[in-house]
C-alpha cells in the first residue's frame, strides 16, 4: 500500500537538513531503486523554486510500505529526523487516484 511522510521542518532546521542530505536522498534512491517512490521533495517555505535562506517548511514522500507500522520506522530513521532538520514526520495511507 502507498504512504504518504509528511515531514515537519524544525526551526532552523535548514543547516541541520544541508548536513544530512546526502544521507536523506540515499535512502529515498534506495526506494527508488526498489521501485517502491511514488515521488518526493521539498517544501519551500515560500513560493520560489529556490527559497534561499527561507528554507523550507519540510518534505513529502509517497512510496510503498507493507505495512503503516512500516513507513512510520522508517521515517523515524530518516536522518532528516535524527540530524534534527524534520522536528516530526506524520504518515499516512495514501490512495492514488490520477494520474
Amino acid at each position: 500500500m502507498l504512504y504518504m511522510i509528511l515531514g515537519r521542518e524544525a526551526e532552523d532546521g535548514l543547516e541541520r537538513r544541508a548536513a544530512s542530505r546526502e544521507a536523506h536522498l540515499g535512502r529515498l534512491r534506495a526506494l527508488a531503486d526498489e521501485g517502491r517512490l511514488v515521488l518526493a521533495g521539498p517544501l519551500p517555505a515560500i513560493d520560489a523554486e529556490d527559497p534561499g535562506p527561507a528554507g523550507f517548511a519540510g518534505s513529502l514522500v509517497v512510496a510503498e510500505f507493507a505495512s503503516l507500522e512500516q513507513a512510520r520506522e522508517w521515517a523515524e530513521a530518516d536522518p532528516y529526523i535524527h540530524a534534527g532538520a524534520w522536528s516530526s514526520a506524520e504518515v499516512h495511507p495514501f490512495k492514488g487516484v490520477l494520474p
